[in-house]
């Protein structure tokens, strides 16, 4: 299964953002890496911009370019604001809303939990990061991955009410998709409007 398996830090430090979660690294280094990353000030070309924003984009929910272009082209089919629904869409990845659900600490550890059949949606099992998850939905914890200690120390003092568009019932161990995050639902400090920009060229 393809994915990015590179060094994170080196990445984080290029975006100057700790877009796989908390880095010590970063916090004293926040420069980007290199030999001169600490002294080298260029100017960006804007073609350069939007393709950061969409590098930064990609590396943050784990996509890779042509699952994102095909992504952003099924945006740019639907209904309402391209940029908005893109970010949709990633946010529905079914690795995604794991993470937000506070079942792994990481959006890569919640896709290891899914590819390794330890995520049910709707009781069935599913075992595919990129399923698109819809309203309505249950996605939980299968019946024997309960007691993971991963799992129990990623929920331990999790804050479900920041996201206000999945409930959680902790009983179960599962939570409800209760309607597709609006944009201010979603707290990821991404341009869409530059990634539009760049793939409208």
């Amino acid at each position: 299964m393809a994915r990015y398996t590179g060094p994170k830090t080196r990445i984080a430090r290029k975006f100057g953002e700790a877009i796989f979660g908390p880095d010590k690294v970063l916090s004293k280094k926040n420069y980007p890496p290199g030999q001169h990353g600490n002294t080298r000030k260029r100017k960006t070309s804007e073609y350069g911009i939007q393709l950061r924003e969409k590098q930064k984009a990609k590396y943050t929910y784990g996509v890779l370019e042509k699952q994102f272009r095909n992504l952003f082209e099924k945006a740019s089919r639907s209904k309402g604001i391209t940029g908005e629904v893109l970010l949709q869409l990633l946010e529905s990845r079914l690795d995604n809303t794991v993470y937000r659900l506070g079942i792994a600490p990481t959006r890569a550890a919640a896709r290891q939990l899914v590819s390794h059949r330890h995520i049910t949606v709707d009781g069935k099992i599913v075992n595919i990061p990129s399923y698109a998850v819809k309203a309505g939905q249950i996605v939980g914890v299968r019946e024997k991955s309960k007691s993971f200690e991963v799992i129990s120390d990623s929920l331990s003092g999790f804050n479900h009410s920041k996201y206000p568009w999945i409930e959680w019932d902790a009983a179960s161990m599962a939570g409800k998709v209760l309607h597709i995050p609006e944009r201010s639902d979603i707290p990821e400090n991404i341009k869409e409007q530059l990634i539009v920009e760049l793939y409208s060229k």
